[in-house]
């Protein structure tokens, strides 16, 4: 199979099994009460599974397929394991009736069959946390969204700094502030590199990073990544002619050398954007499906949300080089066999 594992020569292992196993639990822990207290985030019970053919489940972006079953306790009815909460989190802020300001989290833990490369940051099993908050009209703007990623970039800086009091062979990496910058300024600055070669480029030079604008068109034509039209607003245009409401944080890693992704978040869609990004992607016929209806209906607040990666952040703050090191999940032989190989203890 190809290789598309990285195997730094001089990058070992700070934290032996034992002591990673224990790093990852405090992480978890601190992480997730600063992520509620500096969001006035709640925290509910989610599903691992959830009716197909409802429009609750993510299809991530647009194409994957989940994982599905059928269950006879339920006379046959067609079960699928999330593949993240992007939209349940939402009809959830409407059934528990929360206040603008306020908002839920949750543990959500996920099957992603359609992955098609594995590699040191992607696995067939995703943990994160899910989290969303409701807003009025007036926050639908760059300015709130900047806002709510000072925020938690402000987690990540004091998550650092608490891994770091801990065990002395970690140092700290994050800069004080985090850029933004949206994907048609990065189009612009380096327009022959690829999407993938540009965010590297960039936190190369800043180490962390909000990139704003994904899913919608640049001014070639292109996307920067794809994204489902059915929770994100990337379609909102600015008045610099900027499309998007949402995007991505990166930060740097000096272990990969390369830029790492930490969460996906963004404004979500409101009633006028639905339609907007579902007709521009030709998926008109989702309207019809329960979760559409109920969002058309008013039934769901307009709200700001993303997924946070447990795996990733804990990669990134124990300095691993493959996410395997802090997740148990299935890899290819190959991978296994190169792993043991480079010394990485895959868990």
């Amino acid at each position: 199979m190809e290789k598309l594992i990285t195997y730094p020569a001089d990058k070992k292992s700070l934290l032996g099994t034992k002591e990673t196993e224990i790093a990852i639990k405090l992480i978890k822990d601190f992480f997730q009460l600063n992520l509620a207290t500096e969001l006035n985030l709640s925290r509910v019970t989610a599903p691992l599974f959830v009716p197909a053919n409802t429009g609750i489940n993510d299809d991530l972006n647009g194409i994957e397929q989940p994982v599905s079953f059928h269950s006879k306790a339920l006379e046959g009815a067609k079960l699928e394991i999330v593949q993240s909460l992007a939209k349940w989190k939402r009809m959830m802020l409407g059934q528990l009736s929360f206040e603008p300001g306020y908002g839920l989290y949750t543990d959500m833990n996920a099957i992603r069959p359609d992955e098609e490369s594995l590699d040191n940051t992607h696995s067939l099993y995703v943990d994160q946390w899910d989290w969303e908050r409701v807003i009025t009209s007036e926050n639908m703007n760059r300015d709130f969204l900047e806002y709510i990623v000072k925020k938690i970039y402000s987690i990540l800086k004091r998550t650092e700094h608490y891994v770091c009091e801990r065990f002395s062979s970690i140092k700290p990496e994050l800069p004080e502030e985090i850029k933004f910058v949206h994907t048609q300024e990065l189009l612009k600055l380096y327009p022959k590199l690829s999407p993938r070669e540009r965010e590297n480029k960039f936190l190369a030079e800043n180490k962390a990073a909000f990139i704003i604008g994904i899913g919608g068109e640049l001014s070639d034509g292109s996307v920067h990544d794809l994204r489902a039209p059915d929770y994100d607003n990337w379609s909102f245009v600015n008045s610099n002619g900027e499309k998007g409401l949402n995007g991505d944080i990166f930060v740097w890693s000096n272990t990969l050398g390369k830029a790492l992704e930490l969460s996906s978040m963004g404004i979500r869609v409101d009633k006028a954007t639905l339609i907007e990004q579902l007709s521009h992607k030709g998926c008109l016929e989702r309207t019809e499906l329960m979760w559409h209806k109920m969002l058309l209906n008013d039934e769901m607040p307009l709200s700001i949300g993303g997924g946070i990666g447990q795996s990733r952040l804990c990669m990134y703050f124990l300095r691993k080089v493959h996410i395997g090191e802090v997740q148990a999940s299935v890899w290819p032989k190959q991978i296994i066999e190169d792993c043991k190989k480079n010394n990485i203890n895959l868990l």
